[in-house]
């Protein structure tokens, strides 16, 4: 039997809520499961204290079993410092820009650069023009 710690939904439609639980593998997602270690309410600000409720001591002796967090809750349990964050695999090279968007984002560069040179190029010229009318 193998315990996974994952989300069981609940609450209605367009209003999520979540029970964070542990459960067998092979269980339905918002069926049975053999504890409910929290709460996760994903429609508040993110620095909300109600969030993500967990029972840590709970959570740590799941972890310490063998139990598996879903990736959605690695990504959680590692903001608390539970567990190591997910390892994120190839990005697809189909998103990745094109020829064009390269060479706009390139002009667009150098554009900056040579704003950023002539506005410096000023800034010292105007420096210099203050220098001689105080001497």
């Amino acid at each position: 039997m193998t315990v996974r710690i994952r989300l069981s939904r609940g609450g209605s439609k367009k209003h999520p809520y979540y029970r964070v639980v542990a459960a067998d593998q092979r269980a339905p997602r918002d069926g049975r499961f053999i504890e409910k270690l929290g709460s996760f309410n994903p429609l508040l600000p993110q620095d909300h204290q109600d969030r993500l409720v967990l029972d840590v001591e709970k959570v740590k002796a799941w972890l310490a079993k063998g139990a598996q967090p879903t990736d959605r809750l690695q990504k959680l349990f590692a903001n608390l410092g539970l567990c190591e964050a997910p390892k994120i695999g190839n990005q697809p090279k189909k998103s990745a820009p094109k020829a064009k968007a390269l060479e706009r984002i390139k002009e667009k560069e150098e554009k900056a650069r040579a704003a950023a040179e002539a506005a410096a190029a000023e800034a010292a010229a105007a420096e210099a023009a203050t220098e001689s009318v105080e001497a």
